[in-house]
């Protein structure tokens, strides 16, 4: 995998110094004005770290990180090991892939296929799973892969969002958009329970130890504790990294941007995947029919104000903006705010971590900043209007 220099520096937009149709091998790009924009949005929101890659023409450009890990004002680096939250989902969707690249499974098998008995007779895996022992609603044996992949398989985030802590099927499996950490967690289920595979040293041989991706893990790592990222709310109490004991598909990964600039340079240029199924990873599937994407299970939006630029991919977002094609990933909790934007066209991406929630607000500014205008659906990302600057 080719890396550029990190050394060289961005203009607003990306814009190659000695700009042409057809830009040469290696352009050097100036990041002055980025870095200017990037440490004015910290002031603006208070934001205590931040780190940023960019990828161009699949290769990384740029890695930069600004601010603090933890309170103690210890450093952000490009090797502080950060959460990488629902990155994890586009990851997972990667993984999954690459075992229908291999024919272990089939995307639109209903999952009933890979599983040895019904789903609800699974009893006491709640701890690591989610109480499939408490489904009545014959519908899960529609599900597919490719449903659980899209968000679409008819639960809500999380089962404990439901009364009683069941685990329910809104709608019917396949029909609509309802963004699902419990869809990913139940297609590791399938994996493992079902196929008999370790999800935590499948992603770690097939991703991690594939791209050199030497801190990042599906579980904490006693060694992570020299370089980590604590991190801070929207109220601007600290809090400590916690130590992730369980494989979760559906966010458990911690990451860096080195890391996982690595990853989006690779799937960039196809590694790892048939060309097929990576187009399959960033095709429209799916509408999404809602005016944002939480809370999840928010009623569709009539057919005439739906957004026809808008559509789920495997495990990302799918958009259609000035640059054409292109997709997106988010990662959030209490402590953190993520942001992947990829477009198709020169294969450009541009990845923010942040250990500090409070930097969610100024990632339309500076997605802007490092791809120029893209379309991608910040307003119904996080419910807010993009800033306007």
């Amino acid at each position: 995998m080719r890396t550029l220099t990190f050394s060289l520096v961005l203009l607003f937009g990306l814009t190659p110094l000695a700009a042409s149709a057809t830009p040469p091998p290696n352009p050097v790009y100036d990041f002055t004005a980025f870095e200017a924009r990037a440490r004015q949005a910290m002031a603006d929101t208070g934001a205590r770290g931040l780190a940023v890659a960019v990828i161009e023409n699949t290769d990384v450009v740029y890695v930069k990180t600004f601010g603090e890990r933890n309170a103690k004002g210890e450093p952000l680096t490009p090797d502080t090991v950060m959460y990488g939250a629902s990155l994890t989902k586009a990851v997972f969707a990667y993984t999954v892939l690459q075992l229908v690249d291999e024919g272990v499974i089939d995307l639109d098998a209903p999952i009933s296929k890979y599983l040895a008995r019904p789903l609800p007779d699974y009893k006491g895996f709640a701890d690591d799973y989610a109480p499939y022992e408490t489904l009545t609603d014959e519908r899960w044996r529609l599900i597919t892969p490719r449903m659980l992949l899209t968000h679409s398989a008819g639960f809500s985030n999380f089962y404990w969002d439901n009364p009683g802590e069941k685990l329910v099927i809104h709608f019917d499996p396949g029909s609509r958009y309802a963004y699902s950490g419990d869809g990913m967690i139940l297609l590791q289920f399938v994996l493992e329970k079902g196929l008999g595979l370790d999800l935590g040293k499948e992603m770690q041989r097939r991703v991690f130890d594939r791209f050199g991706m030497k801190n990042t893990s599906m579980m904490w790592r006693p060694d992570f504790a020299a370089n980590l990222a604590d991190g801070w709310h929207e109220d601007g109490k600290a809090e400590v990294h916690d130590e992730r004991s369980r494989v979760r598909a559906a966010g458990s990964m911690d990451t860096t941007i080195s890391d996982f600039s690595r990853f989006a340079s690779a799937l960039m240029q196809g590694e790892g995947l048939s060309p097929a199924s990576r187009a399959e990873m960033i095709k429209a599937s799916l509408p999404i029919t809602t005016r944002s994407q939480f809370l999840t299970l928010q009623p569709e939006l009539p057919p005439a104000q739906r957004r026809k630029d808008l559509a789920a991919g495997l495990g990302v977002v799918v958009f259609d903006g000035p640059q054409g094609r292109g997709f997106l990933k988010g990662g959030h909790n209490d402590m953190t705010a993520n942001t992947w934007v990829c477009v198709e066209q020169r294969k450009r991406c541009v990845v923010i971590l942040s250990n500090d929630v409070r930097a969610e607000k100024a990632f339309p500014d500076l997605v802007k900043a490092a791809l120029g205008e893209t379309g991608v659906p910040y307003d119904w990302e996080y419910g807010f209007t993009p800033n306007a600057r």
